[in-house]
Order: structure tokens, then C-alpha cells, then sequence
């Protein structure tokens, strides 16, 4: 059928029915314009959350930012700070070492460093003590032969006023000097014992009566305690003998405390007492 033969009803009818039947032609797609894009975003809706949150993550960043410079500078004032700290104890330690050195003989150290330098004035101490218990002797001695060159009664072991009372503070047992307030409380004493410990190191001090072969007994009796001798002195007057003895407590050794090793001690003094006389 043409276009020319259709009547006039028939060709407004083909009009018709062709425009309704005919896909609607979208200007906006056409023009590449978002139409969803220009309509309001609601509150509570899914895109307005999404804004909300990507506004609230560029806040978090630019505040770790901040907080990021924050911290470092921190950090490094802090070790600065430190490395000042270090320095002025390194300093000082020095200083003090150098004045330590400079007090003690050249024998007592060997070697220039800080390990050489304590243990030297380790021994140095130990040295002075142990001239010191020994004029205390010889200051007692010297005591007597004016007491005996006047006709006076010279005390015999024990008596109060031991010669070497200032070197007992605290003793857990006491023999010379039982007027002390501070001595454990026993009558059958045969020594003043007097521990104090720091850590694993103790320092032992014993006054008793001489006998032979004590001190070898003494070493023996502490290496069955697990207790290493560091440093031994030895002071006798008469029938008076002074031991100042520097021990470290090994691993293995049940003596936890100054009572412990104080009464080990003493123990091990009374066994030798009362073994007979080598012949």
C-alpha cells in the first residue's frame, strides 16, 4: 500500500499507530546529562552516607597527619633529652673513677678500665680493713703490757670491750660482747657471727677463740655450703682470732638468708670444737 492510495482516515490512523507504537527518544542520555545526578541527595539515603563517611575519613587523615609530626617531634626531643642524660652519667662516672684511681696505689690497678678500677679498689678496702683490725690488736696489746707492768688484772676472752667490737653491728650470735642488745640470745655461743648480705654477695665476719687448723676447716666448711670465698683477712690477738671474709652465694646453696648462714656458721664452728686434738 502507498502513501498515495491510502485515504485520508487511513493515513491519520498509520499516523497515530505509529507514534504510540514508536520508542519515546530520551534528549538527556542524548546530551550525556545524569538526570539522577541533579536530584537532591536525602538524608538517611544510602549516597548521603557514603558522603558522610569519605567527608569523615579526610578529616581522621589530615588529624593523623598532624598527630604524625606531633609524635616525631616528640620522639626527638625525648632522645635528645636522653642522650644528654647518658652523657652527663657517663661524665660523672668518669670523673669518679679517675678520683678513685687516683687514690689507691698503682699495684691495685692494673689496667685502665672501669672493670680494673672497682676490683682494685675492692681490694684496697679490704686491705685498709684489714690494717685497721690489726692496730685495733696492736693497740690492745699495748694495753696489756701497761696493765701488766702496773700489777692491774688483765680480762680474759670472753670480756666486754672487745678490741674489735666497732667491726660488729648487728650480730646474729655473740660470744665477746653478750651486753649487746641486738645479739640473738644463746649461752652456748663460741663466736661472735656477724652476716649481712646484698644479693649473692656476703660479708661474714667471725671472732673466736684460736684453735689448729681452723682455718682450713673454715675454707673446706665453706665450699660444702656452695659459698665462694672472695676475699679473706685474718687478724689474731693472743687466743683471739678476727676472720673478715667476702663470699659469694652459688646456685645450689639452701642458705637464703643472714640467719641461715650465720647459724651454718656457727654450726660448723661448734663441729670444730668439739673434734679432738690432732695428737
Amino acid at each position: 500500500m502507498t502513501l498515495e492510495a491510502l485515504s485520508s482516515n487511513e493515513f491519520l490512523n498509520f499516523i497515530i499507530h505509529d507514534t504510540i507504537s514508536a520508542t519515546p527518544y530520551n534528549f538527556s542520555s542524548d546530551k550525556g546529562v545524569n538526570t539522577q545526578s541533579d536530584s537532591p541527595v536525602k538524608p538517611g539515603s544510602g549516597n548521603w552516607r557514603r558522603k558522610q563517611n569519605v567527608a569523615a575519613q579526610g578529616r581522621k587523615k589530615r588529624r593523623r597527619k598532624t598527630r604524625v609530626c606531633k609524635n616525631k617531634e616528640e620522639a626527638e626531643t625525648q632522645r635528645m633529652t636522653h642522650i644528654a642524660v647518658e652523657r652527663n652519667r657517663r661524665k660523672q662516672m668518669n670523673e669518679h673513677l679517675a678520683v678513685l684511681r687516683s687514690l689507691m696505689p698503682e699495684s691495685y690497678v692494673q689496667r685502665g678500665d672501669q672493670a680494673s678500677i672497682v676490683g682494685g679498689a675492692i681490694e684496697f678496702v679490704k686491705e685498709l680493713e684489714h690494717l685497721l683490725q690489726s692496730l685495733e690488736a696492736q693497740k690492745l696489746l699495748q694495753q696489756q703490757g701497761r696493765d701488766e707492768a702496773n700489777n692491774q688484772t688483765v680480762p680474759t676472752p670472753p670480756f666486754f670491750g672487745s678490741p674489735f667490737a666497732q667491726f660488729f653491728e648487728y650480730p646474729q650470735y655473740i660470744w665477746s660482747q653478750s651486753s649487746n642488745q641486738f645479739a640473738s640470745e644463746s649461752t652456748s655461743t663460741i663466736a661472735d657471727i656477724e652476716v649481712t648480705l646484698i644479693e649473692t654477695h656476703a660479708n661474714i665476719r667471725i671472732l673466736s677463740r684460736h684453735s689448729p687448723g681452723q682455718l682450713s676447716s673454715i675454707v673446706a666448711g665453706f665450699q660444702t655450703l656452695h659459698l665462694t670465698i672472695l676475699h679473706l683477712n685474718v687478724t689474731t690477738l693472743d687466743q683471739l682470732v678476727l676472720y673478715s671474709i667476702s663470699a659469694k652465694v652459688e646456685e645450689g646453696c639452701q642458705l637464703t638468708s643472714v640467719d641461715d648462714i650465720a647459724g651454718a656458721v656457727h654450726h660448723m664452728l661448734r663441729l670444730l670444737e668439739e673434734e679432738p686434738p690432732l695428737s
